[in-house]
């Protein structure tokens, strides 16, 4: 075993040769969305991001299905694993069965199945001081969705533009950051932004800044916090973040600071490297189409934990 759960990782890493090494990781949601085709996309690009973000290459998934068959008609299950399916297709990994059970609410995801070379894992654990910190896709999808289904914002406001971007796999941005001396990566979900960097802080013993001014929000994430809407899981990501060391050096409404504990679904890449080489990644990620991709802050040698400025 390279990588258990010692350091909070987003999957398990074991070697099976000098050359190979296995990843191993599932996940599945309750529907972010009503539609089931978006559904099955989100759901399968979240589960298939804990490969990319450990260096890895997917190649295996399997079906993990909750559905409520007495209540819904199974064109609608057919269409979550449609979505789920072409995921995986579009990720270049094969989808290779799965397991189902009758629930009282849908739920969706993936076991996945990847590969890297034992020498060139990506952990969450490997910041180093003087690193810059990247991050590849905005924040803000989980205020978007409650308020997609509290009715305070029209679906047709995310489908078009922040639909696709949630849904992005992460393959390309790993591929391109993989070109450089990468030291940490971890994807954005549950936790946050602060919780996933602060996991990365404990991990590498360092101190992440991170600067809220250069964070990226999703149209109208803000304005549904000003609205008053949240997510059930923003206080408690609050705790977890202010158990651990957390610096606040600025002052912010309680709309903007909504956002720093936002869990995503299918988020982006918080990616650690040495801040010479920061630049180059992010031309080479704005060519690749990761075009939300920006800097987010530093990594230094002060005790472990997150500061934001």
């Amino acid at each position: 075993m390279l990588v258990g759960f010692d350091t909070a990782d987003d999957a398990a890493v074991y070697r099976l040769s000098d050359t190979v090494a296995m990843i191993n990781t599932i996940d599945f949601i309750t529907p972010p969305v009503d539609d089931p085709y978006w559904f099955g996309q989100i759901a399968a690009a979240n589960s298939i991001s804990d490969v990319y973000s450990m260096g890895g290459k997917p190649l295996t998934a399997l079906n993990v299905v909750m559905f409520p068959s007495k209540k819904l008609s199974m064109d609608v299950l057919k269409e979550i694993l449609r979505g789920g399916h072409d995921k995986v297709v579009e990720a270049g990994a094969c989808l290779v069965g799965g397991h189902s059970v009758d629930d009282l609410e849908p739920k969706y995801g993936l076991c996945v199945n990847g590969v890297v070379h034992p020498q060139n894992i990506v952990t969450n654990s490997g910041a180093r001081p003087g690193d810059a910190l990247i991050l590849t896709k905005p924040l803000g999808s989980g205020v978007l969705f409650n308020a997609v289904r509290s009715r305070r914002l029209p679906f047709s406001e995310i489908e078009k533009e922040i639909l696709p971007a949630i849904a992005a796999l992460n393959g390309t941005a790993m591929e391109e950051a993989l070109g450089f001396d990468v030291h940490a990566a971890t994807d954005i979900t549950g936790f946050g932004i602060l919780g996933h960097a602060a996991e990365m802080a404990w991990g590498s013993s360092c101190r992440l800044i991170i600067d809220y001014t250069r964070l990226p929000v999703y149209a109208h994430a803000l304005e549904m916090y000003a609205k008053g809407e949240t997510t059930g899981s923003n206080d408690a990501n609050r705790q977890m973040v202010e158990s651990r060391s957390l610096q606040l050096r600025r002052q912010l409404p309680s709309e903007k600071m909504g956002i720093l504990y936002d869990p995503q679904t299918s988020g982006g890449l918080l990616l650690a490297l040495p801040a010479d080489q920061a630049d180059d990644l992010l031309q080479a990620l704005h060519r690749a189409g990761v075009g939300s991709a920006v800097s987010v802050g530093e990594v230094t040698a002060a005790e472990a934990g997150v500061t934001l400025v």
